[in-house]
């Protein structure tokens, strides 16, 4: 376990300024999590496939990505205490544009509703960015002897925060009978989404009146120009590499986790909870990474972590009961809790001349690898098996669930994936549909989108019976291969850690690297790789 004088703050105010930090991390967590809870009730409301919902959570972690990276390049400059002020603003403006998605719907149909979630979350992304590129260089200044075991400690507010907003959305969602009788309307999602400002609130008002330092680099008087160039270097490009893998398993998974594993219980609740119980575990397991890093080295967790993570994410993929559910999640969170936090301290630790900007450019492209290519290739994933699977087994079924328009992402074919707002109206067999029809008759409007899905459900309703059970099948068959192919990632993962470890071992074994070092002033050897 650590001693005394590796935990020695520096600053009077280092622990406020610690936890206003994780109470900015937990808005982000609140605000992905209730997110991952609703996307439901966005996929019915206005008919998004899975790939279209995973490209709105991925947009939001784009955003993310881009905005660490380029604030890290001008944190300094600038001043912590000012971007998070902006940070601030910025929360409350996504809030708005999120919002007033229904609006848009009602306006400019199904893509005016994209464009608003779309751009909502990107703007609650680039004011989770701006926390981000502010509190991690912050955390590795207030505490340059123990990176790991604060920046980890830092980071609990994400599983802090996926807890809150898990619970909220487990309460506040629908209840459905077998039959598909609706028990318990779901809460707006509207109200859902606006937790996240309490937690803004309040980061906010922790910070008023404090004085912030700044980065370790730049007390040193290294410069923006030497920041950049002392992370010019083969090691530090493997690190990058290795935390894009990590963004992508860990934030990508993160998306669609509590929906397909819901899916795998049939039961949406059963799923929420389930992360709820995971995202609990990260948070306590984070408090305890100095101890561990003490015993093994952060890349030893690294690789551990790696480890169980692809076998829990293989578990997952192929569990048939909700005990093996349990188990497998269990397995998978112990295995993502320490990857995020461990590599920015790995990375602040071999390279402290970078600064904000060593840390800044590994949390944006573990952020950029999530929102471009995890949350929209594990969306992909789960629209091409689930259409595969229905187009196999029940083509007539297949032919009237599946979206007109096909859609691709990246390299990969285009596909005519499963219309979630279809799909919808089939769990519970067109009763919500009738209800908003009688609404909009009450009131005497009419709504050009309801019309359509109405007479869809006309030609549909007849064959109901004998679609739900292929429809339900297809989607879960998706959910699995979907977790079964990502164990690949982290599975890569441990081996490039492994190279890591042996690559250290040959000079002498991995060890953190402090800015007054005359090694490091003088210009010698930092590690394997390094030019």
């Amino acid at each position: 376990m650590s001693n005394d004088s590796d935990t020695v703050a520096a600053a009077p105010n280092a622990k406020r300024l610690l936890w206003a930090g994780f109470m900015a991390i937990l808005a982000a967590g609140v605000g992905f999590s209730v997110r991952g809870g609703i996307l439901v009730q966005w996929a019915e409301d206005f008919g998004f496939t899975m790939t279209e919902l995973g490209t709105i959570t991925g947009g939001g972690l784009t955003g993310f990505g881009v905005v660490i990276i380029v604030t890290s390049l001008f944190a300094d400059a600038i001043g912590y205490g000012k971007l998070m002020t902006g940070a601030f603003v910025l929360h409350f403006i996504s809030a708005v544009i999120t919002l007033a998605a229904p609006a848009a719907f009602e306006a400019g149909g199904k893509d005016a509703a994209f464009q608003c979630l779309f751009w909502g979350m990107f703007i609650f992304a680039v004011g989770n960015g701006v926390c981000e590129a502010v509190v991690n260089p912050l955390t590795a200044t207030l505490f340059p002897k123990s990176k790991t075991h604060y920046l980890n400690i830092l980071h609990a507010g994400w599983p802090a925060g996926l807890v809150i907003g898990g619970l909220a959305s487990a309460f506040m969602a629908a209840k459905v009978d077998t039959d598909g009788t609706i028990l318990k309307a779901a809460v707006d999602w509207k109200i859902q989404m606006s937790l996240f400002l309490v937690p803004v609130i309040l980061y906010g008002g922790m910070l008023l009146g404090q004085r912030f330092p700044k980065s370790e680099a730049a007390a040193a008087g290294v410069s923006t120009g030497q920041m950049l160039a002392s992370v010019v270097t083969p090691l530090f490009f493997f690190l990058l590499v290795l935390h894009a893998l990590v963004g992508y398993v860990e934030l990508g998974t993160d998306s669609w986790i509590s929906k397909i594993t819901g899916s795998i219980m049939n039961d949406p609740q059963k799923g929420l909870m389930l992360f709820v119980y995971t995202s609990s575990l990260m948070f306590a397991l984070r408090f305890v990474a100095g101890p561990i890093v003490h015993r093994i080295s952060p890349l030893g967790l690294l690789f551990v972590s790696s480890i169980l993570g692809a076998l829990g994410l293989t578990l997952l993929g192929t569990a048939t009961s909700l005990l093996m559910c349990v188990v497998a999640a269990t397995v998978y969170a112990c295995g993502k809790t320490f990857l995020w936090p461990t590599m920015l301290a790995v990375g602040s630790e071999r390279f402290p001349k970078g600064g904000a900007v060593a840390i800044g450019l590994m949390g944006g492209v573990g952020m950029l690898s999530a929102g471009l290519i995890g949350g929209p290739a594990i969306g992909y994933k789960q629209d091409y098996y689930a259409s595969q699977d229905l187009r196999d087994n029940a083509e007539p079924t297949y032919e009237r669930y599946a979206v007109e328009k096909p859609e691709g992402f990246l390299f990969l074919p285009k596909i005519n994936g499963l219309d979630g707002a279809k799909v919808g109206v089939l769990g519970d067999q067109g009763k919500e549909l009738a209800a908003v029809g009688e609404a909009l008759a009450a009131d005497g409007q009419t709504d050009e989108n309801y019309n359509k899905l109405a007479a869809w459900w006309e030609s549909a309703k007849p064959f109901a019976s004998e679609d739900k059970a292929p429809v339900s099948a297809a989607t879960l068959a998706g959910g699995r291969m979907a977790l079964q192919l990502t164990a690949a990632v982290p599975t890569v993962m441990a081996i490039l850690y492994l190279l890591l470890i042996l690559g250290f071992k040959a000079v002498g074994g991995y060890k953190a690297i402090h800015i007054d070092d005359s090694e490091l002033l003088t210009g010698g050897v930092e590690g394997p790789m390094e030019a």
